[in-house]
């Protein structure tokens, strides 16, 4: 059980913040190692905040040292009660880097504090000195990193690193979020509009276009979750990829499945047939912007596509 941080001793005190030191420390290397490949600016800039965080352990060891010896007991931050659990951010196969600024100032908020409370119970002057002069430290420490920033993050290494976010962004959301929206908007449209011709009956058509959408985004979203694991092609995790995927797939198909909750036929299927249009021309959208197609390639692609497996499902109905 964890125990209550009023009930550590002075000597437990300083080992815990020996131990939060060389945490965070090891914390902001993971972070500079995940981020190195794409984002190499940032990464010096957690190297930089590691280097901080190792001195400050260096000065806390120092003064474990004289004040108590050599031995140094292990206690750990889940060993007392108060800490905040962190996300394990840097045992993730991608890390954005917001994600992991906003974890630094969140640790270093809740080191301020800690160093803050162990100064007002710790009688030594000496010690109550340096963790007061550490809690000052973390209060700086966001202008350390700012000071950081400055320095390793130019203006050419912030548009690199932009880049490379957007490239990631495209791998791990754009791309199997367009793939499921063009597949269940454009594979729902046959057996939609084949079930609404031949029925003339609007809940058959929603009916049919309900199931259709709700089996393709199952099926999309397995089908993109175990196509590959994201380690070598650098797609993210294969679950989120799987969700967005089948999401998408299955809100390409309901778009033009709900005007058939209208009660009249002709109703519903001159709103669902605006529907397609929209949607389809959302898709061209989304290809140019986010996948550098032209403008008239990708609109041909999509629309052209889909007009005609949209009077497929129309001739197979009537017929």
């Amino acid at each position: 059980m964890a125990i209550a941080f009023k009930d550590l001793s002075e000597r437990e005190v300083l080992a815990l913040a020996i131990s939060l030191e060389e945490e965070d420390g090891r914390v902001y290397a993971d972070f500079a190692e995940k981020l190195r490949a794409n984002f190499p600016a940032s990464a010096k800039v957690f190297e930089g905040m590691r280097d901080e965080e190792s001195e400050h352990r260096r000065r806390l060891i120092e003064r474990f040292q004289q004040q108590f010896g050599d031995h140094i007991p292990l206690i750990r931050r889940d060993d007392v009660k108060g800490f905040i659990k962190r996300k394990p951010l840097w045992l993730y196969s991608t890390l954005r880097v917001d994600a992991a600024v906003k974890a630094a100032e969140s640790m270093e908020l809740e080191t301020r504090r800690f160093y803050e409370a162990a100064a007002e119970r710790t009688s030594d002057a000496a010690t109550r000195k340096l963790l007061g002069d550490l809690a000052e430290a973390e209060r700086q420490h966001s202008n350390v990193a700012e000071a950081l920033e400055k320095e390793n993050l130019t203006k050419s290494a912030r548009n690199e690193e932009a880049d490379a976010q957007r490239r990631q962004f495209v791998l791990q959301v754009v791309q199997p979020g367009l793939a499921g929206l063009m597949d269940g908007s454009v594979s729902t449209l046959a057996p939609l509009f084949a079930a609404a011709f031949a029925t003339h009956n609007s809940w058959d058509a929603f009916r049919v276009g309900l199931a259709a959408s709700a089996g393709a985004g199952i099926s999309m979203g397995f089908a993109e979750a175990l196509s590959d694991d994201g380690q070598l092609s650098g797609r993210g995790r294969p679950l989120i990829r799987g969700i967005v995927c089948g999401l998408m797939t299955t809100l390409g198909g309901i778009g033009h499945t709900l005007p058939y909750l209208i009660p009249s036929f002709f109703t519903a299927t001159s709103v669902a047939a605006i529907v397609v249009v929209i949607e389809l021309a959302a898709i061209s959208w989304v290809r140019h912007t986010y996948m550098d197609t032209p403008v008239l390639s990708a609109a041909f692609q999509v629309i052209v596509g889909g007009i005609l497996v949209f009077l497929t499902g129309i001739l197979i109905g009537i017929s």
